[in-house]
């Protein structure tokens, strides 16, 4: 409940901060959510939120978040450059490393262009940290970004102008209900993790019982 709130306090005056920036700061926001400290869902929000503002200009905040979202993207880049395989392993697993591993030897460019148009809550760090770790082309690298960024946030400045609206005001109208709706889902998948996590424990506690020497002698 604490991080929902202040997850929704944080985004309300970033979104005062972008509104008197416009295009620039969707560039610092870009940097942001694509570097290895993201913000979840922000960029698409505050895009959405100025080609609302703004119909006419909506293919302009597009581009601007384009080049944060580059910006963003060299710098986590290099990170992986200099880190290493630590560095995406400590991030997410190994094993889920090993999988995006093989994906960018059969197919790189394809696997950073459909990473970069992907929605939350598919994190997009990992699909910037693995062409770094595997010295993929720069140039390649920014292209791909670029196709993939600049077709995703083209279709959200889009929308936003012309839906965004009507889209707002139903969520306005109706924010008691999703808002208890989102909580009971928080609560439900708490439950359901530490449930899972319980069990995970215990079969970890059977497995090293029944592997111990001590405890097979006896």
């Amino acid at each position: 409940m604490t991080s929902l709130l202040a997850a929704v306090t944080l985004k309300h005056t970033a979104w005062h901060w972008v509104r008197r920036l416009g295009g620039p700061g969707l560039i610092a926001v870009g940097i942001i959510d694509s570097s290895v400290i993201p913000f979840p869902g922000g960029m698409d929000f505050f895009t959405i939120l100025l080609s609302m503002s703004h119909r006419e200009l909506w293919w302009y905040y597009a581009i601007m978040a384009t080049i944060g979202s580059l910006l963003g993207g060299y710098l986590t880049y290099r990170v992986g450059e200099k880190g290493g395989e630590e560095t995406l392993e400590k991030k997410i697993s190994k094993k889920r490393a090993d999988k995006v591993y093989k994906m960018f030897e059969r197919r790189g460019f394809l696997t950073i262009a459909v990473g970069s148009v992907l929605p939350p809550p598919v994190p997009i760090s990992p699909f910037f940290l693995a062409p770094g770790v595997l010295k993929y082309p720069l140039k390649k690298f920014f292209l791909a970004v670029a196709f993939g960024r600049i077709i995703r946030y083209s279709a959200m400045a889009y929308l936003g102008s012309i839906y965004g609206r009507a889209v707002f005001h139903w969520m306005y109208r109706y924010y008691q209900p999703i808002l208890y709706t989102l909580l009971g889902l928080l609560v439900v998948g708490a439950l359901a993790g530490l449930y899972y996590w319980r069990r995970f424990k215990q079969r970890q506690t059977r497995a090293a019982n029944t592997s111990d020497p001590v405890h097979k002698a006896a």
